[in-house]
Parts: C-alpha cells; sequence; structure tokens
C-alpha cells in the first residue's frame, strides 16, 4: 500500500470517527424566543435552520412559539410539526412589548419543566428568563443576536429595562454564550468580563430564479431596479435610503421589500417620504417564489442600517450573485470584507453618491456579482455552524 494510500485511508477512518461521536449526541433541544417559525425576521430564519438540520442529524427539537396569526396563511397558525420539529404554541398577550415577555416566560417555564438536555435561548429580551430552566438542571444556550436595547424601539421605559436586565441575566446564567459578530463578543468580555462563543450564522446557495411573478405583480425586471428587503423598522436605515435615491439620476426603480415590525406607523412615514417618485416601490412582506426572484433579479442590493446583529439578508443577497451597497457598521464589513460597496453610517450624501455611482459604472457592479456568490457561501454554512452549536450543546469548547 503507497503512502498516499495510507493517508487517505486514515482521513477517510478519521472522518467516519467523527460522524460517529457526533450523532452520538442527540440531544432532546428546546428553543424558543423567535416568534415562529416563519421569514419574518432574522431570528425565525437562524431557529428555523438550526432546528430542520438537528432534527435531520437526530435531534429532537421543540420550538416554543408564540399565539397569533402566521404570515404564510392562517392554515400555519396551530401546525404542530414543522419539518419534523415539534411546534408549541405558548400563551400570549397580543400588546406590544408584552408579546415577547409573556410568551418568553411561558416559554421558559415550559422549558424548564420538559424532558429536554438543553434550552437554547434567542435574543436578549427572552434571556430575562434564563434564570428559570437553569433552577431545573437544564444546560442553557443564549444566542445574542443584536444588542437589542440600543434599537430605536426599546431606547427608554420598560422594554428597555427588561432587554437590558436580559442581557445581564444571560451573561450570568446561561452556560453558553453564542455571538454574531466579534464587535458583540468583544462587548461582552468588557462589560461583564464573559467569554462568549463566535458562531456567525449561515447561508444557503440558492437556485437563481428568472423574472416572472415580480414582472406580473410589480413591473420589474432583470437589473431593473436596486432592492432593499428587510423588516421595516427605524435601525435599518431606509429613511436615509429614500431620502438618498430621490436625488439619484437613474431610470432604476428602488424596491423596498419587507414587513412591519410591531406597527405600521414607521411603514407610512416611509411611504410618505417616499411621496412623488414613482420609481419607488414597496411590496410587502414576501417570502417564497417572489422572494427568490426579487433576489437573483435586482441590480444591486443596498443595506444601510444603523444597527445590526448579523444582516441574514445581507448573506442571502450575496449568495444570490448581487453586488451589495452596505453601512459601515461592522457588522456589516465584518462580511462583505472587501466583496461589496460601503458607505458612511448615517450620511444620506456620501450614500447617494454610492448609489450614483454603481447607476452610473455598470463594470463595478457587475465585477461584485461576479464574486459575491462563490465568496459568501463558502465563508458561512449553516451545517458548519450546526456542527459548531451541537458542540456547544455536549460541553465541548
Amino acid at each position: 500500500m503507497s503512502t498516499q494510500q495510507k493517508y487517505i485511508d486514515i482521513k477517510e477512518q478519521r472522518g467516519q470517527y467523527w460522524l460517529e461521536n457526533i450523532m452520538k449526541d442527540k440531544f432532546a433541544v428546546s428553543m424558543f424566543g423567535q416568534k415562529r417559525l416563519s421569514r419574518e425576521g432574522g431570528i425565525e430564519i437562524v431557529v428555523k435552520e438550526l432546528s430542520t438540520r438537528m432534527v435531520r442529524d437526530g435531534c429532537q427539537v421543540t420550538c416554543y412559539n408564540r399565539s397569533g396569526h402566521h404570515v404564510s396563511g392562517a392554515e400555519y397558525d396551530k401546525k404542530t410539526e414543522y419539518d419534523g420539529i415539534c411546534q408549541k404554541f405558548v400563551p400570549t398577550i397580543e400588546r406590544k412589548g408584552l408579546a415577547a415577555v409573556s410568551s418568553s416566560f411561558f416559554a421558559a417555564l415550559y422549558s424548564a419543566f420538559g424532558k429536554y438536555d438543553v434550552v437554547h435561548i434567542h435574543a436578549e429580551g427572552p434571556a430575562f428568563f434564563a434564570w428559570l430552566p437553569k433552577m431545573f438542571g437544564k444546560r442553557v444556550v443564549v444566542t445574542i443576536h443584536g444588542i437589542d436595547w440600543q434599537r430605536e424601539k426599546w431606547k427608554s421605559g420598560f422594554g428597555s429595562k427588561f432587554i437590558r436586565q436580559g442581557e445581564k441575566n444571560a451573561a450570568k446564567y446561561a452556560d453558553e454564550i453564542i455571538v454574531l459578530s466579534k464587535g458583540v463578543q468583544d462587548y461582552f468580555k468588557n462589560t461583564y468580563g464573559r467569554e462568549t462563543r463566535f458562531i456567525p450564522n449561515g447561508v444557503n446557495r440558492p437556485e437563481i430564479k428568472k423574472a416572472k411573478l415580480i414582472t406580473e405583480k410589480f413591473g420589474l425586471t432583470k437589473d431593473s431596479y436596486i432592492l432593499f428587503l428587510g423588516r421595516l423598522v427605524p435601525e435599518k436605515g431606509i429613511r436615509y435610503l429614500i431620502e438618498a435615491f430621490k436625488n439619484v439620476k437613474t431610470d432604476k426603480k428602488l424596491v423596498i421589500a419587507g414587513g412591519s415590525s410591531d406597527t405600521d406607523s414607521f411603514t407610512k412615514e416611509l411611504k410618505n417620504l417616499a411621496k412623488g417618485d414613482d420609481r419607488i416601490i414597496f411590496t410587502g412582506f414576501v417570502q417564497g417564489k417572489i422572494l427568490g426572484e426579487l433576489y437573483s433579479n435586482a441590480y444591486m442590493y443596498t443595506l444601510p442600517s444603523d444597527l445590526e446583529g448579523m444582516p441574514l439578508s445581507l448573506l442571502e443577497a450575496m449568495s444570490y450573485g448581487n453586488c451589495c451597497l452596505v453601512s459601515d457598521i461592522p457588522e456589516c464589513t465584518e462580511v462583505v470584507e472587501d466583496k461589496a460597496l460601503i458607505f458612511k453610517k448615517s450620511d444620506v450624501e456620501d450614500l447617494k453618491e454610492k448609489l450614483q455611482d454603481a447607476c452610473d459604472h455598470p463594470e463595478k457592479v457587475m465585477e461584485l456579482k461576479k464574486q459575491a456568490a462563490d465568496f459568501i457561501c463558502e465563508k458561512y454554512n449553516w451545517d458548519d455552524v450546526v456542527e459548531k452549536t451541537m458542540k456547544l450543546y455536549g460541553g465541548e469548547k
């Protein structure tokens, strides 16, 4: 047997050994913090991606979701099984600020008394109740999706205090804390002296779709529009985007795709701001084929955020081979490195200039498009995320 063949055999044996050992760890996992298994926000997408893969790998996963209407339709409101994931719906007080608190309390309570090896809590607010499953001997893992009390809607009042205390409780009670950016990792180290695990989100390599439904519904064709896709909330920087785009000389449209977070007041404000420019299109919440077509046919994707955890929509946009224009916050620049266009956060004039330059120089846009998909899909992989997360479940460092 040649030396090369021996080396190949040893590698195969090691790979089989790892597979057998990881498959022994078939954890019973409770997850909460998400609204439900949907595309309503980044947390919901992360929970869905993690859960489906963990079930595939032999884990039993229960997701404790809020009661209430599912964005995909009434038939999903009480669906108890989703791709092998057990869904349970907890009592929820449907009032602003109370929905997250009430649903998280009941989810923590059920998790504490349930037969689970691990309770995985998503976001700072729900982590307020980390002590409850911990008190009943559960292994508690918290994923910090961002410093949520900095968001505009939580900057004061009860919500801010609740979320800040949730952050402190995560630092105090969680067996492991997962962070999605180096900046948040530094923040927990400097503020609480707490070590965390940096496990960024993943992305799937998608199938590129031809423009069909978006042409019929919105009159959009290949490379005819600039795309923003995300929740319509102040910290996403959509105000700056509209103000900047209104002064860009181009025939391209600006498509703002996404739904409201809690109330429609901010969406109404944005639509008023866009009045008088018929190039600006609001699609509302999108998913499925329309979502795929929007990503597949955009001239460029833009994310002008002031605040992010780890922007999944940015990963998705790049996975579709989009040239991206992002604000210079670390949570965006860490993702794109030198494979995207960058403007100064909150600077309407700089954003306008970058948009105009991109519209005037399609060759620059096409060059970044060529690099985007391979770069992002190699850098961020959901199977790697699940492997690292399950090692934390088992107590590996």
